[in-house]
């Protein structure tokens, strides 16, 4: 009786996650609902089930450097570990197929949390794209009472042509962001940006596929990054939401300060 009840509420998580959660995060996100349970036990009823945790594929390159622009110097180093919100930001882009043509969808992530905190997506892989991804990370940051401070920004991506145009570096100029491109052909300088790419592509982009075009991209992109940022667990963060993640940290930053009187 008490398997049945235990698979029932695996099915939910399961289901309820875009079918992705492996057992791992199923027993996590059984915990933080109050149902303990063994995680061997979690693995038997899923396999019972028969429903299993998404496998990632192969990341394939969208973005073509540029080699006669100048570019900005690498002021991360592969050091994603950021000690507040708004201290680096990476970037990059992937496309989905559809029947209509390839859709590119840009996404910006801050690195102190994992949280999405702008994208977009256009038909062709113009400037634009990352630049409205950038908008987008701006007016959410504003929009939360949590902008930015310049000089305190970094954004961060790869050495394609889009992230290396002077249209972007004007823009992130303008912001006082500081703009840092990583080294070309290192599988690695991004690595957290190919992360958030590859659970796109995992747990939205393959299972829903076939895509008809912009729109119906658009829109799942916007239902998913809600989702991951609002209800997905990151065990890089403690198995918890990034926005919870953030609020966490803000709470501890403005708890008041305990002074003695003699």
């Amino acid at each position: 009786m008490r398997d049945a009840g235990t698979k029932a509420r695996i099915q939910e998580i399961h289901t309820t996650n875009y079918r992705v959660y492996g057992a791992r995060k199923i027993w996590r996100e059984l915990h933080r609902q109050g149902h303990e349970v063994a995680r061997c036990t979690v693995e038997r009823l899923m396999r019972e089930l028969g429903i299993t945790g998404a496998v990632r594929g192969k990341k394939i390159v969208t973005t073509v450097p540029d080699e006669r622009a100048e570019r900005a110097p690498d002021l991360v180093d592969r050091d994603f570990v950021a000690s507040a919100p708004n201290r680096c930001w990476v970037a990059d882009f992937t496309h989905v197929a559809t029947w209509s043509g390839v859709v590119y969808v840009a996404f910006v992530v801050d690195t102190f949390s994992r949280r999405i905190v702008g994208w977009s997506a256009a038909t062709n892989k113009e400037t634009k794209l990352v630049l409205d991804a950038l908008e987008m990370a701006l007016w959410q940051r504003d929009r939360d009472e949590l902008p930015h401070i310049r000089g305190e920004l970094i954004h961060h991506s790869d050495a394609g042509s889009q992230y290396t145009s002077f249209k972007l570096a004007e823009h992130l100029d303008a912001a006082g962001i500081a703009a840092s491109i990583g080294s070309v052909g290192d599988a690695y300088d991004n690595a957290l940006m190919e992360s958030t790419i590859g659970l796109y592509k995992t747990e939205l982009i393959k299972p829903q596929r076939p895509w008809k075009n912009l729109s119906q991209v658009e829109l799942a992109t916007a239902e998913w990054t809600d989702w991951y940022v609002h209800r997905r667990l990151h065990g890089e963060i403690g198995h918890i939401p990034p926005a919870e993640y953030e609020a966490n940290h803000h709470k501890e930053s403005t708890k008041p300060q305990v002074t003695t009187t003699i």
